[in-house]
């Protein structure tokens, strides 16, 4: 049974459950399924490490998240937290490396559906995704998290499999997860800012603040377990992954989750690990056009974007106008372009982003929940060591987007300092 709406229209209808797959939807994606394999690139044997580390920054930015979530239940996430705790501009600068890098993050989604499941028209497969989830965006949050939960569980399962075939092969050895000389300190933090890239959906129950039920006990609650579950798979994966492959094998694999139950002996699973991948792509592409839109409404009602994409639908409760915005420059996106190749660019955007939610969270005074103040320390610094290990063009791409970002936010404040007599 949906709760009663928000102040502006938007229905709390989101319980614990509702939240944590939400969360899982976006985090378990498609990216276990590739990031596995660039991240063994740059790390080697100590792609676990890498994971541990990534790990690490992803928990105590939840954490953040989630204490200022529960003190600003609103649609937006770090574009409300830094625009309360920071000031306006910062929080600008979170919703603009928000909305920008995660709307090529929802393309390349999209683009991953149509590569694994049908890779001859993966372009019309994308844009054809792209307008089916818009659809189920627009007639309400909890007509999401169903879907949401379908894919998750579907997705749960294949990776199961491929995790008990490849540990119990004979072809797996223990020996293949040791440490050795071909890793490096930058190895291992390229490897964690290109995994971060995979945990950051935990973001997507902040965003969604003003459609969950009794936020201050749901959002900080529904974080971490989303967020360890995620955890406990992806290290079960890369584990399953290495003792298969090993660290070069898997370093040079396309689809490293194939070629592991390949190399395992279990060639009929291979295809179902790839309709696997176009589900788990699916739900991160839900999960991704919620926290998208969510943040383009509130952005919206302080006049960052457009006025109008801050309408709330009468029926469905839910910002329609920003859905279908998001919806058609991702669908536009993902018919002319191959954005694939974007996870270091998306990286730089949300740890970025998250760097501003822990700085937001040090402003907390005790009477607000404010973590243990290492927390947040270690969240903030480890965004920026994160961030600034990324390969060149990743660093230089992220900084030219936040730069444009800064410029759009003097324009406006010149024309509102005009207007003002």
């Amino acid at each position: 049974m949906s709760g009663p709406p928000a102040s502006d229209g938007l229905r709390r209808g989101l319980g614990v459950t509702d939240a944590v797959v939400i969360g899982l939807g976006a985090m378990i994606g498609a990216g276990i399924f590739v990031a596995p394999a660039p991240a063994a690139r740059v790390a080697g044997s100590g792609l676990l490490v890498g994971l541990a580390l990534a790990a690490v920054v992803a928990y105590c930015n939840a954490i953040s998240s989630a204490r200022l979530a529960a003190r600003y239940p609103a649609s937006g996430g770090t574009y409300v937290y830094g625009r309360e705790r920071l000031g306006a501009f910062w929080g600008h600068l979170a919703g603009w490396a928000f909305v920008v890098g995660k709307t090529a993050s929802c393309a390349a989604m999209a683009l991953a559906v149509g590569s694994y499941l049908w890779p001859d028209r993966a372009h019309e497969v994308a844009v054809a995704s792209v307008v089916a989830l818009t659809a189920v965006n627009y007639v309400g949050v909890r007509k999401s998290a169903v879907v949401t939960r379908v894919v998750v569980a579907g997705v749960l399962a294949v990776l199961a499999a491929v995790v008990v075939t490849a540990l119990t092969s004979e072809q797996a050895d223990a020996t293949r997860l040791t440490v050795g000389s071909d890793t490096t300190v930058v190895g291992v933090f390229q490897a964690a800012g290109l995994l971060f890239f995979a945990f950051a959906g935990y973001a997507r129950v902040a965003t969604l603040g003003e459609e969950v039920r009794d936020p201050a006990r749901t959002i900080p609650k529904a974080v971490p377990i989303a967020l360890g579950t995620t955890l406990v798979v992806y290290a079960a994966v890369a584990v399953a992954t290495l003792v298969v492959l090993g660290p070069q094998r898997l370093a040079e694999a396309e689809a490293p989750l194939v070629e592991a139950v390949r190399a395992a002996g279990a060639e009929w699973l291979a295809p179902v690990v790839r309709v696997g991948a176009g589900i788990a792509a699916l739900g991160s592409l839900l999960a991704l056009i919620l926290g998208v839109s969510r943040t383009t409404l509130a952005m919206a009602r302080d006049g960052h974007l457009p006025h109008g994409l801050a309408a709330i639908h009468p029926r469905f409760a839910v910002p329609h106008r920003a859905e279908l915005a998001v919806g058609a420059v991702v669908a536009l996106l993902a018919a002319t372009a191959d954005l694939r190749g974007t996870i270091g660019f998306s990286s730089f955007g949300v740890l970025a982003y998250y760097a501003i939610a822990n700085a937001s969270a040090l402003t907390l005074g005790r009477d607000e929940g404010r973590p243990p103040v290492v927390v947040p320390v270690v969240g903030l610094v480890g965004c920026v060591l994160l961030a600034a290990a990324l390969p060149v063009a990743s660093v230089v791409s992220g900084a030219a987007v936040l730069a444009v970002g800064g410029v759009v936010y003097g324009v406006r404040r010149g024309r509102v300092g005009r207007r003002t007599p």
